[in-house]
């Protein structure tokens, strides 16, 4: 396996490059500040390679963004209501660092923490990382240990497995935030690409905060619906309150998934390039983001990037899972493992 240096943090701790690929010429680079992905290069349908995640060109430049481009979320992703979580009974007060919410676990997340990376010399396919997350860290109860390995397999697959274990009860829900372009990095806009979700339902929320209601509604006779394939682009900017509220797409959709039981959740394809990825998730929810908050600015190989350059699938619980009884809980406990398993298989289409 490569390694590289790839600078340094802003308080000077060195950052280093990982480079995993297997026998068909894939490769995906990760470095250790968020467990995060920094690059992902697949085949297009002439044989080129192309890199089809947004990033940056050092470990600074990751520091200073905040879009959580590629990185690992936890302890909990997307928000919670009021940035205060109940468990056992008891209120915990977290960071408000969106509006008055808690959104990926605050400053403090997993995504701006230094990761232990454990790699066989004998395998280029696959990298552990390990953090230590010490009690009352983002405001959450417990010394945690999280992982996340991540594996290329030989039929050109993306495997993402997390673990977390506990001394205290505490939340537990991972994801990962990368932003894929399957035109490649530095193509522009995603709103061509061609989208189908596996979901009947979605979780609405209320207002700009983008807290959910508590009700879980059909997508059927909404822009949300990608029960059948369409162009992103199509109903993006449509006249429906959700979309509003959500700047376009940044909805999490309801799967029929039970733990451990990996299933389809979503398909997306390029037809200029001819990339073709299929989602599969053991999850009950997916969050799809259109990439609506990105903004502006200089991305990695001098690419200038800019809103919805780039959509997010990031596998977890319903947002404000553990403020919402009738939600599948977040919760974990001493002596239990937390797990989720997602895959991400790339192949070229026709059409």
């Amino acid at each position: 396996m490569v390694i590289e240096n790839f600078g340094n943090t802003i308080s000077d701790e060195s950052v280093q490059l990982y480079t995993l690929e297997n026998q068909n010429g894939m490769q995906l680079k990760v470095m250790n500040i968020g467990a995060a992905m920094v690059s992902l290069f697949v085949k297009d349908k002439i044989g080129k390679m192309r890199d089809v995640i947004l990033g940056y060109d050092n470990a600074l430049e990751y520091q200073k963004q905040t879009n959580c481009f590629g990185a690992t979320i936890g302890r909990n992703a997307n928000r919670i209501a009021f940035a205060k979580c109940m468990i056992d009974g008891q209120t915990y007060q977290l960071e408000q660092n969106d509006n008055r919410n808690n959104l990926h676990s605050g400053s403090n997340g997993f995504h701006n923490a230094i990761w232990d990376a454990k790699v066989e010399e004998s395998r280029n396919d696959t990298i552990t990382f390990t953090y230590y997350s010490k009690d009352m860290e983002q405001g959450f109860p417990g010394n945690m240990t999280a992982k996340v390995t991540y594996t290329l397999t030989e039929n050109n697959e993306l495997k993402i497995d997390y673990f977390g274990e506990t001394d205290k009860t505490t939340v537990a829900n991972f994801t990962n935030h990368a932003y894929y372009n399957l035109g490649g990095h530095d193509s522009g806009s995603i709103e061509g690409h061609k989208l189908r979700i596996h979901a009947q339902k979605y979780t609405p929320f209320s207002s700009v905060e983008a807290i959910p209601t508590g009700t879980i509604e059909t997508v059927v006779g909404t822009p949300l619906d990608f029960q059948q394939e369409k162009v992103i682009g199509c109903g993006i900017s449509k006249d429906f309150i959700q979309l509003k509220y959500g700047n376009g797409y940044n909805h999490n959709y309801v799967l029929d998934t039970t733990p451990g039981n990996m299933k389809l959740a979503a398909q997306v394809f390029c037809e200029e390039t001819g990339i073709a990825m299929d989602f599969y998730t053991d999850c009950v929810g997916i969050q799809f983001y259109a990439g609506g908050y990105i903004g502006e600015h200089l991305g990695k190989d001098g690419a200038i990037y800019d809103s919805h350059h780039g959509f997010c699938l990031e596998p977890q619980y319903h947002p404000n899972a553990g403020n919402e009884d009738h939600f599948v809980s977040p919760i974990l406990k001493p002596g239990e493992i937390y797990q989720s398993h997602t895959k991400v298989s790339f192949f070229n289409r026709v059409s």
